[in-house]
C-alpha cells in the first residue's frame, strides 16, 4: 500500500507491468503479486474472445478493439486495489492514451513499471513459448504502436533482458522510494 507522509490512511496501490508481447509482463507481474500477497489480473484474460481470434490469425488490434478491453482490465484492477490495497495487471498498455485509458477506467492513479529490450530478444522469446495466441509475427505492429512512458507518467522503465527476480527488487524499491 501507499502511505504518504504525515498519512495515517493508506492509498491503494495499482500497479501496471507493461511492454510488448514477449518481455516478460506476466512473468514479472506475478512476482510482484506474490510479494506483497496481492491479486494478478492477466490482461489477456480480459480480451473478447472476437480480440484472441483477430490476433490468433496475424491482425493487430485497432484502437476500437481495444478500448472495451482496457476498460474491463481497468476496471477489475481499481477494485481490486481499492478492496486489497494492492494489485498488479500485466497489460501491454502500448500508448499513452491506452495508459490513460486504463487509468480513467480504474479510477485511481496507476504506476507502470515498463519493460523494455531489443527487437532481437523479444522475438526469440516470442518464438520459444508454446500455447500463447500472439504469433511472433505480430511484433513488429506492437512495437511500431510503442509509446514509451513519458516524464510526466508514473513509470519505471526496466531492461527486460534482466533476471526477473532482479526487476522484481528494482520495482519493489522504486514503489518505496515513491512512497516517502
Amino acid at each position: 500500500m501507499v502511505v504518504r507522509a504525515g498519512e495515517t490512511e493508506s492509498a491503494p496501490l495499482a500497479l501496471v507491468v507493461m511492454g510488448v508481447s514477449g518481455t516478460g509482463k506476466s512473468t514479472l507481474g506475478a512476482l510482484l503479486a506474490e510479494h506483497w500477497q496481492a491479486p494478478f489480473l492477466e490482461g489477456d484474460t480480459y480480451h473478447s474472445a472476437a480480440n484472441v481470434a483477430k490476433m490468433e490469425a496475424g491482425a493487430p488490434l485497432t484502437d476500437e478493439d481495444r478500448w472495451p478491453w482496457l476498460d474491463r482490465l481497468g476496471a477489475a484492477l481499481g477494485e481490486a486495489a481499492r478492496t486489497g490495497g494492492v494489485a498488479v495487471a500485466a497489460c501491454s498498455a502500448l500508448r499513452h492514451a491506452y495508459r490513460a485509458r486504463l487509468e480513467a477506467a480504474a479510477g485511481l492513479p496507476l504506476r507502470f513499471a515498463f519493460l523494455d529490450t531489443g527487437r532481437a530478444e523479444i522475438a526469440r522469446r516470442m518464438r520459444a513459448r508454446t500455447g500463447h495466441y500472439m504469433p511472433p509475427t505480430l511484433l513488429d505492429s506492437q512495437l511500431a504502436t510503442l509509446e514509451p512512458p513519458g516524464a510526466a507518467e508514473r513509470a519505471l522503465r526496466l531492461d527486460a533482458g534482466h533476471a526477473p527476480e532482479a526487476l522484481c527488487r528494482a520495482v519493489l524499491a522504486w514503489v518505496e522510494k515513491e512512497q516517502v
